[in-house]
């Protein structure tokens, strides 16, 4: 599987990046992966119009303090549980793009699945409705779950993988709050299940060996699918 998935990224071509638009969430056919080639399909770049036109008022709010020109706007390929190769976006701050574009190239290269990679913005930046659908995002100029300090996401400072199973969780005196709130069951994490997040998980570990903390070490709350710098 690692290197027929080698193989079909040293099949890609520039062409895709610079020039034919990147619709995000489509599937990459045999035809396409047999003409298309290598670095156009890993890249991060500025901030366009048409990206930011998308955006705007959603995850790049009104009153949102971090400049446009902070942010890169990253294309990349992604595998689902089930072997489809498929376009995946992101939006991160400019200071993690590289690490963030070496990352999902070798969990690509891996054959690590991904379900889900397109901006918040196609859930109009609602976090709990982007994260039910097991959507990996990044940028999203929001509060933290249940509080009124910023998120590391409004800096595009953190990433999340696979949300859906591998939930946020704040354990309270009264209640347990988890997020996504369909993610009730992921939150035993003894078990194995499909897309889990744990220590020896390639993907947690990736992102450690590039200076990310993991959300599952924190101590007062658990943030599984999280990683931050």
């Amino acid at each position: 599987m690692r290197r027929t998935l080698f193989l079909l990224i040293l099949c890609l071509t520039l062409h895709l990046a610079s020039g034919e638009e990147w619709r995000a969430g489509t599937e990459v056919t045999a035809e396409e992966l047999a003409s298309y080639g290598a670095d156009g399909l890993f890249v991060s770049e500025p901030i366009s119009d048409a990206v930011f036109t998308r955006m705007w008022g959603k995850s790049y709010k009104e009153n949102c303090t971090i400049p446009r020109s902070e942010l890169r706007y990253i294309k990349a390929l992604h595998i689902t549980l089930d072997g489809k190769v498929k376009r995946g976006e992101m939006v991160v701050n400019r200071v993690i793009s590289d690490d963030i574009v070496t990352i999902l190239r070798e969990l690509f290269k891996a054959g690590y699945p991904i379900e889900r990679m397109v901006l918040v913005d196609e859930y109009n930046a609602d976090d709990e409705a982007s994260m039910t659908a097991n959507n990996s995002s990044a940028f999203n100029y929001r509060t933290t779950p249940g509080g009124t300090r910023l998120s590391a996401h409004s800096r595009g400072m953190a990433v999340d993988i696979n949300p859906l199973y591998n939930p946020y969780v704040k354990v309270l005196s009264d209640r347990t709050i988890v997020a996504p709130k369909a993610a009730a069951e992921y939150v035993d994490r003894s078990g194995p299940f499909p897309y889990k997040i744990d220590r020896h998980d390639i993907c947690c570990r990736l992102f450690l060996k590039h200076g990310f903390e993991w959300g599952g070490d924190y101590k007062s709350i658990k943030d599984y699918q999280h990683f931050e710098k």
